[in-house]
C-alpha cells in the first residue's frame, strides 16, 4: 500500500531529523499507517516510528553537520552546546592530553559519556570506556544522535552522562569525492582534507550494498608566538584601576640557576649568570625574593596552541537481505591518527657536586652576592633548560581497528538482532625532539664540551648526539563483545500495543601498557638499564590487565492511553575482578605471579520514563533512573610511580627543621607520585553510583514553530577521584603523610614527592536546562529556518570529605575546571531556489570568575617600580569575559553538474580573540587564555566541495 502524501512527508521529516528529537515530534497515529518503517532510536531497544520519545535525544542530520563547518568529529562534537569538560588537542602539548580528544556531556566528564558506533561500543583509549574521537572518520558519518539522559539500560549503566551514537553511511551507490581546506586570517593553523567513497548495489532493489570510503585530513600547527595574547607568560592587564602582570615562569633556565640546600635546612636559589653579566638571558625574567634571586624561564611562547596532526581512515560496510525478514551486516573501520606536540625545551634539576669544577668555577665565586658562606652549603643542584637541544616534541600515534558482524530481522512477530564486535585502540608515544639521554648528556658534560652555566645558543651541535629518537610508551586496548536483542508485542493496551525488549551482552576488555626501557629506568625488569630521559620522569612500569563483564536488560513499553506511554527498564551488570599479569612487589619492585586485584562488582539498575501528549501539539516527558560505574582497570592495577609535576606552582609543603625540607626547591611545580588501589574488600575501590532524572516539554503552537525545554539532574556518590593537587599544599599538616623523599634517577639525587592517591572520595551533583527551539517560514524569496539550542547550567559541584564544596559553575574551581553557566548556538538559514543556502550562526559561552591569584602563588606582580603587591594584598579576583563568535556559510548545490556542492564559509567572522584568563594551571602550559573554552585560531576561511557520479 502506498503511503498517503502527508504520512510520507512526516516519515521523511522524521528520518532526516527535521522532525524528531531536535525540533518536533511525529504523531503517534502514524504508527497505523501502512508502509511507515519502524526504526531503532538511540536509548531504546524497541523499534518504533521515529518520533519524539520519553527520552531527550538530539539529532544532527547530514545537513546539520554540513552547516557547522566542522572539519572533524571531535570539532563537531565539542562545538555542541551540551558539551563541556572535554579534552582538547591543545592539552596534548606538554604531554597532558596524550593525543586524545574526547566528548563530555553536561561537564560530567568523558569517563561517563558513552560513545557508540552504529549503536555498538568501541575500544577506549584507556582502561575505562572513554573513546578517542580522533579514531572516528568524519567522512563516514551520516548522522549523530545524542542521548542527554544518562544511565542507559540498553548500552550499559556506566553511561551516566549520556550517549553519543555515530550512525555511519550505508546504501550509497554512487562514487563520491569530497575535499576542503581551512585557513586562518593570521599566521599559523589551518587544515585540509579529502575523501573518496564508492557504493555497489541498492539494498532495497538488489538486496545488498557494499560501501568503501577512504579519507585523509591534516591539521597544521599553531604556535603560541604567532598570537599576541598567548606569546608570553608576562601578560600585562588592568584590573580595578591597577596595572598587573602575570608571572607564569619556570625555574629551570638557560644558563642554569643553582639551588643550594643549606645546613640549617633552608634553600636558596640564584642565577650565577645574572651576577656574572648583570642581566638575565633572553626569554627569562628576574625573580627577586629573600630565598630566590634567579632568572626564570618564560615558557609560554615556546608551546603550541594547536598541535600538528594527520589522519588516514578507511570505512567499509556490507549489508545483505537474505530474505525480506533477515538482514546480515558487517562494518570495518581502520584509522591512524598522528599528532606531533611540541613545547618548551627540556628542563631538569641535576646534582652539582660541591667538589666538582662546575661548582668551583660557576657557583662558588658568587655566594657572597647572596649572603651565603661556602661552609653553610650542605649540597647543591643546578636547574637546567636545554634550549640548545630545541623544544621537546612527542609523536602521539593512535590506531583504531573496529570490526562488527551481525544479523537483524523479524520472525513470527519478534524483532531480533545479534552482533559480535572486535575493537582495538592502540596509542603510541615517541620522543622525536628535545628530550636528552641522561647517559649521553653526562658523557658530553664530562668531556668538557658543554657548560650548563654558559650562554645558550652555542651548543646545538654539541647536544645533538644526546637527543632521543625512540619509543616512550605503547598502550593497547582490546574489546570483544557479543550482544543480542529480542523484542515483541505483549498485548493490546488502550493506547496501542505493549512491547517488551530483552537484551544481553558479554564482553572482555584487555588493557596493556608497555613503557619502553628508557621510560622504565632501572627496575626489576631492567636491572642493568640506567639511562633515563632528561626533562621527563623515568619511573614507569608495565601493566597487563583484563576484566570480563556480562549484562542483561529488559525494557517494557506500554501505551496506557493514546496520550500516555510509560516505559520501565531494568539492567543487571556483573564485572569480574581485574586479572593483572604485571604485579610488582612494592618493597623491591620484583615481578610477582599474576593475581586478581580489586573487587568483583555486580549491581542492578533501573529506569522509568513516560511520554504524555494531552493534545496533538503538546508533549510532556520525564524519566528517573539509576546507574553505576566500576573503576577503570588502571585505577586498580597501576603501580605507584613518579608522575611528573603539579600543574600549578606551590610553596614547599614542609619547612625546616623538618629534614624533608632539604629536598624541596621553593615555590615552583612540585613532584608527584600516583598509583592504583589494588586492594580488595572494604579497602578496595567501590563502584560509583548515580541517580538521575529528566523532565521536559515540547510545544508546537503552530505548524512551523517547535519549542522544547528539558530539566535534567545527575547525582553521584562514591565518585572515584584522584586527590586534587591543591589539597595537600593548602593544608600540609593534614596531608603530612602524603609527602615523602624518593631517589630520582634523572636528577641523580633525592627529591620531595607528593602522593595523590585514588579513592571513592567524592560526591558530585550536576543539574541544568537544555532548550531546543526551531521556526521555519516560507516566503516568496525562499525558505527561512531558525534554530536556537543551548544549555543553562544550574549546578556542577563536587564534595570531598573534610573540604568545602567545590562548584565550577561560572567559576574556576580547585580542580582547574570551569563550567560555563550558558552555552548556546543561534542559527538562521535562508534557502533559495533549492540551489543556495546561506547560514548565519552565533555561538555564545558565558564568562566566569577567573582563578584567584594570591601572593603565595608568586605568579602575579604589580607593574610599578618594584613590582611588589600592595601590603595586605590577599588575592586578585577578576572575571573572564564571555566569548561570542559569529559564523557564516554559503552553500551552492548544482545538481546538473554531478550533484556538485560547494560550501564557502567564515568561522569567527569578527576575529574575536579569546578572553584573558590568568590561570596558572594549564594542561598544555598555554598562558593568557584557556584553550578549553575559546579557540585561539581567530577568523578562519574555508571552502569544501563534493561531487557524485
Amino acid at each position: 500500500m502506498k503511503e498517503k502524501s502527508i504520512c510520507a512527508a512526516i516519515r521523511l521529516l522524521c528520518m532526516t531529523g527535521l522532525i524528531g528529537g531536535s525540533t518536533a515530534f511525529c504523531l503517534s497515529a502514524n504508527a497505523q499507517e501502512a508502509g511507515i518503517q519502524r526504526v531503532e532510536i538511540t536509548g531504546s531497544a524497541i523499534k518504533r516510528i521515529a518520533k519524539e520519545g520519553a527520552l531527550p535525544v538530539q539529532f544532527l542530520s547530514a545537513a546539520d553537520i554540513q552547516k557547522t563547518g566542522a572539519k572533524s568529529v571531535e570539532e563537531l562534537v565539542q562545538s555542541l552546546s551540551s558539551m563541556q569538560g572535554f579534552t582538547t588537542a591543545s592539552e596534548s602539548v606538554n604531554g597532558s592530553g596524550g593525543g586524545v580528544q574526547n566528548a563530555s556531556i553536561h561537564s560530567i566528564g568523558a569517563a561517563y559519556t558513552l560513545v557508540l558506533l552504529n549503536g555498538r561500543r568501541m575500544a577506549s583509549y584507556g582502561s575505562g570506556s572513554a573513546v578517542n574521537l580522533a579514531s572516528i572518520p568524519m567522512s563516514a558519518v551520516e548522522r549523530v544522535e545524542i542521548l542527554t539522559d544518562g544511565a542507559s539500560t540498553l548500552y550499559g549503566s556506566d553511561a551516566i552522562a549520556g550517549v553519543i551514537n555515530f550512525i555511519l553511511k550505508k546504501n550509497q551507490q554512487d562514487f563520491r569525492f569530497d575535499a576542503g581546506t581551512n585557513r586562518p586570517g593570521k599566521k599559523g593553523g589551518g587544515n585540509s582534507n579529502f575523501s573518496l567513497s564508492k557504493g555497489f548495489g541498492d539494498l532495497d532493489k538488489d538486496g545488498y550494498n557494499f560501501l568503501v570510503t577512504y579519507a585523509h585530513d591534516a591539521q597544521r600547527e599553531l604556535k603560541a608566538k604567532d598570537r599576541d595574547f598567548a606569546k608570553t607568560g608576562l601578560r600585562r592587564f588592568t584590573e580595578n584601576g591597577k596595572n598587573y602582570s602575570t608571572y607564569l615562569l619556570a625555574a629551570n633556565t638557560a644558563p642554569a640557576s643553582a639551588t643550594l640546600s643549606l645546613k640549617d635546612n633552608t634553600v636558596k636559589i640564584f642565577s650565577p649568570s645574572y651576577y656574572k653579566t648583570g642581566a638575565c638571558a633572553p626569554d627569562t625574567a628576574f625573580v627577586g625574593t629573600a630565598d630566590d634571586k634567579s632568572c626564570w624561564y618564560d615558557y609560554a611562547g615556546t608551546v603550541q596552541l594547536v598541535p600538528k596532526s594527520e589522519r588516514d581512515s578507511i570505512f567499509s560496510s556490507f549489508n545483505m537481505k537474505l530474505n525480506p525478514d533477515l538482514n546480515i551486516f558487517g562494518e570495518l573501520v581502520l584509522s591512524k591518527y598522528k599528532q606531533t606536540a611540541q613545547y618548551a625545551p627540556a628542563a631538569q634539576r641535576l646534582t652539582l657536586p660541591l667538589s666538582g669544577a662546575l661548582y668551583a668555577n660557576e657557583v662558588a665565586p658568587y655566594l657572597g652576592k647572596i649572603g651565603v658562606s661556602p661552609g653553610d652549603v650542605a649540597s647543591a643542584s643546578m636547574n637546567i633548560r636545554f634550549t640548545d637541544a630545541g623544544g621537546r616534541a612527542r609523536d602521539y600515534i593512535t590506531e583504531a581497528k573496529h570490526l562488527a558482524l551481525g544479523a537483524s530481522g523479524m520472525k513470527n512477530g519478534f524483532d531480533y538482532s545479534a552482533s559480535f564486535t572486535h575493537s582495538e585502540n592502540s596509542q603510541e608515544s615517541n620522543f622525536v625532539g628535545g628530550f636528552l639521554s641522561k647517559n649521553a648528556y653526562n658523557d658530553i658534560v664530562a668531556s668538557g664540551k658543554f657548560n650548563p652555566f654558559g650562554p645558550s645558543g652555542s651548543s646545538s651541535a654539541v647536544l645533538a648526539p644526546a637527543i632521543l629518537h625512540t619509543n616512550e610508551n605503547k598502550t593497547e586496548v582490546k574489546l570483544d563483545r557479543i550482544s543480542g536483542t529480542l523484542s515483541h508485542g505483549l498485548f493490546d493496551a488502550p493506547g496501542g500495543t505493549s512491547q517488551l525488549a530483552l537484551s544481553g551482552d558479554y564482553s572482555q576488555q584487555r588493557y596493556d601498557s608497555m613503557p619502553s626501557p628508557i621510560s622504565q629506568g632501572a627496575n626489576a625488569q631492567q636491572p642493568n638499564f640506567t639511562d633515563t630521559p632528561l626533562g621527563d620522569s623515568a619511573d614507569h612500569l608495565p601493566v597487563a590487565a583484563k576484566r570480563n563483564n556480562w549484562g542483561a536488560s529488559a525494557e517494557w513499553m506500554t501505551p496506557v492511553f493514546k496520550t500516555l506511554e510509560v516505559t520501565a527498564a531494568a539492567r543487571y551488570d556483573a564485572y569480574t575482578a581485574v586479572k593483572n599479569s604485571m604485579v610488582f612487589d612494592p618493597s623491591d619492585g620484583k615481578l610477582l605471579p599474576p593475581a586478581e586485584q580489586g573487587n568483583a562488582n555486580k549491581k542492578a539498575t533501573y529506569k522509568l520514563a513516560f511520554r504524555f501528549t494531552p493534545v496533538e501539539n503538546l508533549l510532556f516527558r520525564g524519566s528517573y533512573g539509576t546507574g553505576f560505574k566500576v573503576a577503570n582497570m588502571d585505577s586498580i592495577a597501576s603501580p605507584t610511580v613518579q608522575s611528573g609535576n603539579t600543574s600549578g606552582a606551590y610553596a614547599c609543603p614542609v619547612k625546616a627543621p623538618d629534614p624533608r625540607a632539604a629536598y624541596c626547591t621553593g615555590t615552583t611545580q612540585q613532584y608527584l607520585l600516583t598509583g592504583g588501589n589494588n586492594l580488595s574488600g572494604e579497602s578496595g575501590l567501590r563502584p560509583e553510583t548515580s541517580k538521575q532524572y529528566a523532565v521536559g516539554v515540547r510545544f508546537d503552537p503552530v505548524k512551523s514553530l517547535s519549542l522544547g525545554l528539558d530539566l535534567w539532574s545527575v547525582s553521584m556518590k562514591d565518585q572515584l577521584t584522584t586527590l586534587p593537587e591543591q589539597f595537600p599544599f593548602a593544608d600540609p599538616v593534614k596531608f603530612n603523610n602524603n609527602f615523602s623523599v624518593v631517589y630520582d634517577q634523572g636528577i641523580g639525587a633525592n627529591k620531595l614527592v607528593t602522593l595523590l592517591p585514588t579513592f571513592n572520595l567524592a560526591a558530585a551533583r550536576y543539574r541544568g536546562i537544555d532548550w531546543d527551539n526551531s521556526y521555519s517560514m516560507k516566503t516568496g524569496v525562499g525558505k527561512f529556518d531558525f534554530k536556537w539550542n543551548g544549555t543553562y547550567m544550574l549546578k556542577s559541584e563536587v564534595d570531598v570529605p573534610g573540604s568545602p564544596t567545590e562548584s565550577s559553575v561560572g567559576r574556576f574551581d580547585a580542580y582547574n575546571n570551569v563550567t560555563a553557566r550558558i552555552v548556546s548556538r543561534l542559527s538562521a538559514s535562508w534557502a533559495s531556489l533549492d540551489t543556495y543556502t546561506n547560514t548565519l550562526a552565533i555561538n555564545f559561552r558565558s564568562g566566569y570568575h577567573d582563578q584567584v591569584l594570591t601572593p603565595d602563588d608568586n605568579t602575579l606582580k604589580l607593574v610599578n617600580a618594584d613590582g611588589t603587591l600592595p601590603v595586605g594584598f590577599t588575592g586578585l579576583t577578576r572575571d573572564v569575559k564571555a566569548f561570542t563568535t559569529v559564523d557564516w556559510q554559503t552553500r551552492i548545490v548544482l545538481k546538473q553538474y554531478a550533484n556538485l556542492g560547494i560550501s564557502l564559509g567564515i568561522r569567527n567572522v569578527f576575529d574575536a580573540e579569546p578572553p584573558l584568563s590568568i590561570r596558572t594551571a594549564g594542561g598544555g602550559n598555554q598562558a593568557g587564555f584557556d584553550a578549553r573554552y575559546a579557540s585561539p585560531l581567530g577568523r578562519q576561511f574555508y571552502v569544501t566541495g563534493g561531487v557524485s557520479f
